[in-house]
């Protein structure tokens, strides 16, 4: 599919399964906006970033207490015996305030934060 038939086909979904799948994009393969993993996260024994990646990749434990808008932006795992907590937050292409649209890529830089249920 072609870069044109992907967006529209993208823009013809439903507006919280395009942000969904924009997000799945981005916990999936690092694409797509940047990862965050706070210091306590990389300071836990044992740390190793790929081990991370590959538990971000795997995850589908969506339900209405962690998705209720069907988004998929917000998850809590265990590793290395740790709680943790991973968001995406949504901002425009400066940095600088929220995205106006987090539908649409062109306007938005999406992040997604590893953080210990501690530190949210």
């Amino acid at each position: 599919m072609s870069g044109r038939e992907q967006r529209n086909f993208t823009q013809s979904l439903p507006r919280a399964e395009r942000i969904a799948q924009l997000n799945d994009r981005l916990r999936q393969t690092g694409l797509g906006g940047r990862i965050l993993v706070t210091r306590g996260v990389q300071f836990l024994p044992g740390f190793n970033s790929m081990e991370l990646a590959l538990a971000l990749r795997s995850y589908d434990e969506f339900d209405v207490d962690n998705d209720p808008h069907g988004e998929r932006d917000f998850g809590d795992l265990e590793f290395h015996g740790a709680s943790l907590f991973w968001k995406i937050d949504y901002c425009d292409t400066e940095l600088a305030y929220a995205s106006p649209d987090p539908a649409d890529p062109a306007v938005t830089i999406r992040i997604l934060t590893v953080m210990l249920t501690s530190e949210y």
